[in-house]
C-alpha cells in the first residue's frame, strides 16, 4: 500500500489501561486490528491474533506487540468454521492464561455491480460466515472465560447504517453486528460483561486496495466532512477505550468514527 496505513502514532504513550489483561482480535495481522492489537500490547496487555492465513501480516504484528513489551501468539484459521473458533479461543486461554477482551474485528467485502451478481456465487454465505457467524460463536464460546469486568467490542461499519449500492452482503453482516452487539449487551449485562460495537467510516486499511479499483481508491474518504479517509491509528484508542474501566458503565452502545461522513448524509 501507498502510503502505508499508520498503525500507532508515535507520541501515543500508554498508561496501563489494561495491564495484565489478556486480549483475543481476530483480524489482527493487519488494518485496524493490527493497530488495536499494537494500543492494547502499549497499555499493558497481552494478545492473541486470529487470521486467515497471512502469514507474513501477522509476524509483523507480533513483532510490534513484543516491541512494545507484551505477548504475543498468532492463531491461523478459518473463523467462518466454528471448530477454529472454538481452537482459537481454547488456545488463547492455554497459552496467554485467561481472556479479559474479545475484540471481533476480521471481515471480507466483495463489490458487485449489481444484485444479481450476489447469485452467481456463495459469496453472501461465504460474506455472512466470516463477519456474522464467526462473530456469533467467538462470543458464545469466550463468555465462560470472562469474568465480571470483562469486555466484547465488535467491529461494525458506516455501511451497517447507511448501506452501501455495491457492498450489499457486507453491508448486511455489519447492520446484524449492531443487531448482536446490542442483544449480547442485554443478555450478559448480570454478568458483569460488557459489549459495544465501534463503527468506522472509510479507513486506510489493505481492505481498500484490495477490492476496490484504482480511480475509488484514489477518492476514498473524500466525501466525509474531513474530506480525507482516517487512519487505523484513529479508530484503535476507541477500542482501547470500550476495554479499559474508563467504560465502566457503558454497554450496548456503538462509536462511529468516520470523520464526519455518517452525519453528512
Amino acid at each position: 500500500m501507498h502510503p502505508d496505513p499508520q498503525t500507532i502514532r508515535d507520541d501515543y504513550r500508554g498508561s496501563d489501561k489494561l495491564a495484565g489483561k489478556v486480549a483475543l482480535i481476530t483480524g489482527g495481522d493487519s488494518g485496524i486490528g493490527r493497530a488495536v492489537a499494537v494500543h492494547f500490547a502499549r497499555e499493558g496487555a497481552d494478545i492473541a491474533i486470529a487470521y486467515l492465513d497471512e502469514h507474513d501480516d501477522a509476524r509483523e504484528t507480533e513483532r510490534l506487540v513484543q516491541e512494545a513489551g507484551r505477548r504475543c501468539i498468532s492463531l491461523p484459521g478459518d473463523l467462518g468454521d466454528i471448530e477454529t473458533c472454538r481452537r482459537t479461543v481454547e488456545a488463547t486461554v492455554e497459552q496467554l492464561g485467561g481472556l479479559d477482551i474479545l475484540v471481533n474485528n476480521a471481515a471480507e467485502q466483495h463489490p458487485v455491480d449489481s444484485p444479481e451478481d450476489l447469485l452467481d456465487s456463495d459469496q453472501i454465505e461465504r460474506t455472512f460466515r466470516t463477519n456474522a457467524f464467526a462473530y456469533l460463536y467467538l462470543m458464545s464460546l469466550a463468555l465462560p472465560h470472562l469474568r465480571e469486568g470483562g469486555s466484547i467490542i465488535n467491529t461494525s461499519s458506516v455501511t451497517g447504517v447507511r448501506g452501501h449500492k455495491q457492498l450489499l452482503d457486507y453491508s448486511a453482516t455489519k447492520g446484524a453486528i449492531l443487531a448482536m452487539t446490542f442483544s449480547f449487551a442485554q443478555a450478559v449485562a448480570e454478568r458483569g460483561i460488557r459489549v459495544n460495537a465501534v463503527a468506522p467510516g472509510p479507513i486506510w486499511t489493505p481492505l481498500i486496495p484490495a477490492t476496490f479499483p484504482a480511480e475509488k481508491v484514489e477518492k476514498f474518504g473524500q466525501d466525509t466532512l474531513l474530506k480525507r479517509a482516517g487512519q487505523p491509528s484513529e479508530v484503535a484508542p476507541a477500542y482501547v477505550f470500550l476495554a479499559s474501566e474508563d467504560a465502566s458503565y457503558i454497554t450496548g452502545q456503538t462509536i462511529h468514527i468516520n470523520g464526519g461522513g455518517y452525519i453528512s448524509a
